[in-house]
C-alpha cells in the first residue's frame, strides 16, 4: 500500500479546447499499421522539467486522474476485513453474552471429563464401566468451536447414532473417590445455577443472528460494487491538469499505475475469498432459520440412555446446545448427565455412602424410651444405604429428610420394628413393603400435609402403634385415613395430633376394636367423641387440648370396663358431673388447665385412683371425702385458690406426691406425718410463716423432694432439718 504510485511523462500534442486523452485513445484504436514510424519518431523527446516537477506531476495525476476504486482498494479491503471481524466476534467481547459463553464452554469440558458422567452412562447402558475404560478413544479433543462457519465442512454424526466414547483414563469408573464424588456435586449445583440464568433470556440468540444477517447483507454489498469496478484498476492512464501548466508547461500526461497489475489480480481473489465467507453465511442463516434453535430436545439421549428426566431446555441454553452439537454431538450427551435428577439422586447417595459409614452410624446409635436399639438421622440429602448395614437396628428415625426411597436391602434388618417420619417424603421398594407389613410393630409420622402420608401405611398388618402428628383435612371428602386405618386389625395404640384442626369422620373409630390406647390432642373436638363409647378394649384416653366445655357424656365410660387412664386436661371444663362415679376402674384422672371451680364429692367414688391431678383450675374447696381414695399416691393441686385442707387428706397414707403450691394456703396441719411414704411435697408459692415439726414424721421426705422457701424450711427444728438433709 505504501509503494502505490504513478510514473507520469508529458505529451507535446496540444489542440485548443479538445481533449488529448480522448484523441490519444481515438489515435490508438484507429491508427494505421504505419503509424508506427510516427511513434517511433516521439521517443526520446527532451522536456526540460527537472525531478521536482516530475514529483509533482506524478502526485497530482495520483489524486486527479486515478479512480477512486483503484487508490483506495486496498484500505477497502482492510475496512471490511476489520468489519467482519468485529461482527463474527463482537460476542465474544461483550459482556453479556461473553460471560455465558464462558462458563458454558467451562462447564461443558468439566462435564465431559467427569468420571461420574461416565459411571452414569455406564450404568444406564448396561456395560462393565471397567471394561469400558479399557476403550480408548481414538478422538483427540481441541478447543471447543461454537461458530458452525468454522465447522461447516465437517461432517457430524447424528446424535441418534452417536457412541459413547470414554475418555477419562481412570484404573476403574465403578469406584469413585470421594473427592471425584464432590467434584461432581458442585458440577450439578453450577448447572442447575447456570440453567436458571440462562434460559431467563436470548440475547447470544438474538446477537447472533442479527450478527449474521449483517454479514450477508455487507457480503452482497461488497461483490456488488466490487464486480462493477473492477475493471476499473488499468495500467494506463491519461492525466490531463490544466492547472499545472504554468509550472510544467504541459497539460497532458501518460501515467503507468504501477500496482494496478497487483491490484487487479488481488481484487479478483478478494471477491472470492469473499464468495467463499459468504456463502458460508448463507448456510449459516439457513441453519438458524431452518428450525427453532431456541427450543433443545434430549429425546435421543433419553432414548439413548435410559435417563427418562432429562428435562428439554430453552431460549440461550437451547441455541448454545445447538451450537456444540455443530462441534461433537457427543458433548451434549454427556452434559446432559448433569440435568438428570435422577443421575443428582445417585450422585448424593454415593457421596453418602463415602460420608456416613457403618462405624460411624453405630456412634450414633441410642437407646429409645420403648427400650429399643435407635438410630437418629436428621436433614441428610438422603438416606444412606449403609444404614442397613447394621443389623441390630431396632428403631429407624428419619427427620426432615427428602426424597427417601427404602431399598429391598433393609430386609437385612431382621430386628427393626420401630419407624419414625417427621416430615419426610418416603417411597418404597416393592420388597420393602412386604417387609414393612410383616415386621414393623410402630409407625410414627409427622406431616404439614395429607399428601406427605405414606399411602403403604394402610397395609401394615402387624402394625400394633401408629402415630400421626400433622394437620388431616377438616373436608370428609379429602379425609381418609381414618377410614383407612380401620383395616389394621392389630392396632392397639392410635395417637392424633391434629394442630388444631377440626378431625371428622370419627365414626371409623367404633370399628378399631382392638385398641387399647387413644390419644386425640388438638383435634378440635367440642364434645367427647360417641364412637370411643364402642372401644370395649380401651385402656387409656387421652383429649388434650381441645375445646371440651361439657363432659356430661362421660357416663357413656360406664362401659369401657378396661378404662384405667382417662386425660381431659388442657379444655375448657367448668364442672365434673357426678355420672364420674360410675367409672369405677379409673386409676388415673388428668383434669389440669380447665376451668373448674367446685369439686363432687362424687368424684372421690372412684375408689381405685392412685393419680389424681386438679393442677391450674379455679378450686377454693377439697370435699372431706377425698380420705376415701386410700390408694392415691400422686395428688396435684398446684396453681388454684385453696385456703385450707381437710384432715382426710392426709388419711390418704399411700401418697408419695402431694402438690400443694401456688395456693393461698397458711397452715400445714401436724398431721402430715401421716404421710410416711412421701418422697415429694410442694408448698412453695403459699403464704405459710413456718412448717409444723411433725413433717419429720415422713421418713421417706428428703430436702431435695420438699419444694419450700428457704425461710420458712429453717422455722423446723434443726434435728428435723438434718434429717431430711440426711442422704
Amino acid at each position: 500500500v505504501m509503494q502505490d504510485k504513478i510514473i507520469c511523462l508529458p505529451h507535446r500534442i496540444t489542440s485548443g479546447s479538445v481533449n488529448i486523452c480522448e484523441v490519444n485513445r481515438s489515435l490508438l484504436l484507429h491508427m494505421p499499421s504505419n503509424a508506427s514510424d510516427v511513434l517511433r519518431e516521439m521517443r526520446g523527446v527532451k522536456t526540460n522539467l527537472d525531478l521536482q516537477q516530475y514529483s509533482f506531476i506524478n502526485q497530482m495525476c495520483y489524486e486527479k486522474a486515478l479512480h477512486w476504486y483503484a487508490k483506495y482498494f486496498p484500505y477497502l479491503v482492510l475496512i471490511h476485513t476489520l468489519i467482519f471481524m468485529v461482527c463474527s466476534n463482537f460476542w465474544f467481547k461483550f459482556p453479556g453474552s461473553s460471560s455465558k459463553i464462558e462458563h458454558f464452554i467451562s462447564m461443558l469440558g468439566k462435564c465431559f471429563d467427569s468420571p461420574w458422567t461416565t459411571r452414569a452412562l455406564s450404568e444406564v447402558s448396561g456395560e462393565n464401566p471397567e471394561e469400558k475404560d479399557q476403550k480408548k478413544s481414538g478422538t483427540s479433543r481441541s478447543n471447543t468451536a461454537l461458530s458452525p462457519e468454522e465447522s461447516s465442512l465437517e461432517k457430524t454424526q447424528s446424535l441418534r447414532s452417536i457412541p459413547e466414547k470414554i475418555v477419562v483414563d481412570k484404573p476403574s469408573a465403578s469406584v469413585l473417590d470421594k473427592k471425584e464424588g464432590e467434584q461432581a456435586k458442585a458440577l450439578f449445583e453450577k448447572v442447575k445455577k447456570f440453567r436458571l440464568h440462562v434460559e431467563e433470556g436470548d440475547i447470544l440468540y438474538l446477537m447472533y443472528v442479527r450478527q449474521t444477517v449483517f454479514k450477508v447483507l455487507k457480503f452482497l454489498v461488497i461483490i456488488a460494487y466490487n464486480s462493477f469496478l473492477v475493471n476499473k484498476v488499468q495500467n494506463k492512464v491519461c492525466c490531463e491538469v490544466k492547472e499545472i501548466r504554468d509550472v510544467t508547461g504541459y497539460t497532458v500526461f501518460e501515467c503507468n499505475h504501477t500496482m494496478a497489475h497487483l491490484f487487479s489480480k488481488l481484487s479478483y481473489c478478494y471477491l472470492c475469498l469473499v464468495a467463499v465467507y459468504g456463502l458460508t453465511s448463507l448456510y449459516t442463516s439457513y441453519w438458524l432459520f431452518y428450525r427453532s434453535l431456541k427450543e433443545y430436545s434430549f429425546e435421543y439421549v433419553r432414548q439413548e440412555t435410559g435417563i427418562n428426566d432429562i428435562p428439554d431446555v430453552k431460549n440461550d441454553f437451547a441455541f448454545m446446545l445447538h451450537m456444540i452439537d455443530q462441534y461433537d454431538p457427543l458433548y451434549s450427551k454427556r452434559f446432559a448427565v448433569f440435568l438428570s435428577e435422577v443421575s443428582e439422586n445417585k450422585l448424593k447417595q454415593l457421596n453418602l455412602n463415602h460420608e456416613w459409614t457403618p462405624e460411624k452410624l453405630r456412634q450414633r446409635l441410642q437407646t429409645n424410651p420403648n427400650n429399643r436399639l435407635e438410630l437418629q438421622l436428621f436433614m441428610l440429602p438422603g438416606l444412606p444405604d449403609t444404614v442397613f448395614e447394621l443389623t441390630e437396628l431396632q428403631s429407624l428415625k428419619l427427620e426432615l429428610i427428602n426424597n427417601v426411597t427404602i431399598p429391598a436391602s433393609i430386609s437385612q434388618l431382621e430386628d427393626l420394628q420401630e419407624l419414625s417420619l417427621y416430615q419426610c417424603a418416603l417411597k418404597l421398594h416393592t420388597s420393602a413393603t412386604s417387609f414393612l407389613k410383616e415386621n414393623l410393630k410402630v409407625l410414627c409420622v409427622k406431616f404439614d400435609d395429607n399428601r406427605e402420608l405414606p399411602n403403604w401405611m394402610y397395609i401394615l398388618r402387624n402394625l400394633e402403634e401408629l402415630y400421626l402428628s400433622g394437620s388431616l383435612s377438616p373436608d370428609s371428602s379429602k379425609n381418609i385415613v381414618l377410614e383407612s386405618l380401620r383395616e389394621l386389625n392389630h392396632l392397639q395404640r392410635l395417637y392424633l395430633h391434629n394442630d388444631g384442626t377440626k378431625l371428622v369422620m370419627l365414626n371409623n373409630l367404633k370399628k378399631m376394636t382392638s385398641l387399647i390406647e387413644l390419644e386425640l390432642v388438638r383435634c378440635d373436638l367440642e364434645r367427647i367423641p360417641h364412637a370411643v363409647f364402642s372401644l370395649t378394649h380401651l385402656q387409656q384416653l387421652d383429649l388434650k387440648e381441645n375445646n371440651l366445655r361439657s363432659i356430661e357424656e362421660i357416663v357413656s365410660f360406664q362401659h369401657l370396663r378396661k378404662l384405667i387412664c382417662l386425660k381431659l386436661w388442657h379444655n375448657g371444663i367448668m364442672y365434673i358431673p357426678e355420672h364420674i362415679k360410675k367409672l369405677s376402674s379409673l386409676e388415673r384422672l388428668y383434669f389440669s388447665h380447665n376451668k373448674i371451680e367446685i369439686l363432687p364429692s362424687h368424684l372421690f367414688l372412684c375408689n381405685k385412683l392412685r393419680y389424681l391431678d386438679l393442677s391450674n383450675n379455679d378450686i377454693r374447696f377439697i370435699p372431706p371425702e377425698i380420705g376415701v381414695l386410700q390408694s392415691l399416691q400422686y395428688f396435684s393441686v398446684t396453681c388454684n385458690k385453696l385456703e385450707n385442707l381437710p384432715d382426710e387428706l392426709f388419711f390418704c397414707k399411700k401418697l408419695k406426691t402431694l402438690k400443694l403450691g401456688k395456693n393461698s394456703l397458711s397452715i400445714l396441719s401436724p398431721k402430715i406425718s401421716y404421710l410416711t411414704l412421701l418422697t415429694h411435697l410442694e408448698l412453695k408459692g403459699n403464704h405459710f410463716e413456718f412448717l409444723p415439726q411433725e413433717i419429720g414424721g415422713c421418713c421417706a421426705l428428703k430436702r431435695s423432694g420438699l419444694l419450700v422457701e428457704e425461710t420458712v424450711f429453717e422455722t423446723l427444728p434443726s434435728d428435723v432439718r438434718d434429717q431430711m438433709k440426711a442422704e
